[in-house]
């Protein structure tokens, strides 16, 4: 892996994968829904679906998925709390051709006022299908009973009314303000001449704006007492997210958070898997982990449960997670659940794009990279007292929450239960 800023300041990653049979060009910028007022919640999202309704070199949506087709090319974007990605992924020999595309997407948008009135209806039809999604909708309501009325407990997609109201300005002051050198990191992984590459994107790039990065709003956090969050709906399993507040990424105990969240609940040989699903049949899919942002974190236990066996699984779950502020977890314990990490990390990382991704997101975040190599290292250093100091620091009675999705209108049965 390799390093270099531009003149412009703009980050280049490079990734070289010599026996890979795929070339993985991705742009990342340091923008997403936490940038964003409430004005304008959602816009980082509609914004990235924009980028593929045309340029002046590709006018039509059509256009750029006609000529990204045409080469086998995968392809596509993302929009999260903290980043934007485009992303196109092809046979080697075409890799001037993906980076052509990808730049042009990320730098020379149209903005057609035409295509946005138009987008506006796909979005808030996206926006509808996640609302009819328990699983997703319920991780919206969680985020939102945790965070409350700032960014981070905001939706990505936005609220319908707001992406009603933008409007071409809104883009054009947004790109602005927030995709500029400083903020982009081009990441190539996969099998491509290093100097080709690095004359490709200097080319390609040239024209990025060099303006000053607008900054995010702090998050703040305030709990005095458990939280829980109750949206009544018939819905043939109750879906919940219950969780604990944590820290942030730059926190050195968030590699003994991994493993305490892999034990708890990363794998089919994990305590609530084997509690909840194996011995009690009350679930069909349960898991837990941890989210570390840059000035906030957490850990969650996602479970779909039998509407019958709700109030019975909530206190097993919160058994277990007791459990690991009160006990050692067992040498078997500990290194099923490191393998499990690790082997999930190297299995992970077979493709391009995932190793692209790997080292990108790392960068944007923490402006700083990891191998994968010293990630397993770190990883492998955990110890089962470390594990217990971390489960002590986050399991607290007044740090809780619980987000439910189901046939319920007692929120108060649920509150009683949290006050272990």
């Amino acid at each position: 892996m390799k390093k270099l800023t531009l003149e412009n300041g703009l980050r280049l990653i490079l990734v070289p994968q010599e026996t890979s049979l795929a070339t993985t060009v991705l742009v990342l910028v340091e923008t997403g829904s936490k940038y964003e007022t409430k004005e304008i919640n959602g816009l980082s999202h509609f914004l990235e679906h924009m980028c593929f309704k045309g340029t002046e070199q590709r006018p039509t949506a059509f256009a750029i998925a006609s000529e990204l087709d045409g080469i086998g090319a995968s392809y596509n974007a993302f929009t999260g709390q903290e980043y934007t990605g485009y992303y196109a992924k092809a046979r080697p020999t075409h890799f001037d051709q993906i980076l052509d595309v990808v730049s042009d997407i990320y730098l020379h948008q149209k903005f057609d006022e035409t295509e946005i009135e138009k987008e506006k209806g796909v979005i808030i039809e996206e926006i509808n299908m996640l609302a009819d999604l328990p699983t997703r909708k319920v991780q919206d309501a969680f985020m939102e009973l945790m965070y409350g009325d700032q960014p981070a407990g905001w939706p990505i997609a936005g609220r319908k009314e707001v992406v009603q109201a933008m409007t071409r300005q809104h883009f054009i002051d947004y790109c602005a303000n927030h995709y500029v050198a400083d903020a982009t990191i081009v990441v190539i992984a996969g099998k491509f001449d290093e100097q080709e590459a690095i004359e490709g994107v200097k080319k390609y790039f040239a024209g990025i704006t060099t303006g000053v990065k607008s900054k995010k709003v702090k998050t703040t956090e305030s709990q005095e007492r458990p939280q829980v969050t109750l949206i009544t709906k018939e819905t043939d399993q109750t879906h919940l997210v219950m969780g604990m507040r944590a820290f942030d990424l730059f926190d050195e105990r968030k590699y003994a958070l991994d493993v305490l969240g892999d034990i708890l609940g990363g794998g089919m040989s994990s305590r609530l898997f084997q509690k909840v699903r194996e011995e009690m049949g009350a679930a069909y899919y349960i898991g837990s982990g941890a989210d570390l942002s840059t000035d906030h974190g957490y850990m969650d236990v996602s479970a779909g449960i039998d509407h019958k066996k709700i109030d019975e699984v909530i206190t097993e779950i919160l058994k277990e997670v007791k459990r690991m502020a009160e006990e050692l977890v067992t040498p078997e314990d500990l290194i099923r659940a490191k393998e499990h990490l690790i082997g999930g990390l190297v299995l992970g990382l077979e493709t391009s794009n995932q190793l692209a991704g790997f080292y990108g997101s790392q960068e944007v975040l923490e402006r700083a990279m990891m191998s994968p190599e010293e990630l397993i290292r770190k990883t492998q250093e955990v110890t089962a007292e470390e594990i217990m100091a971390v489960a002590k620091d986050i399991v607290k009675n007044e740090g809780l929450n619980l987000a439910i999705i189901g046939p319920f209108k007692d929120k108060g049965r649920f509150e009683k239960i949290l006050n272990f």
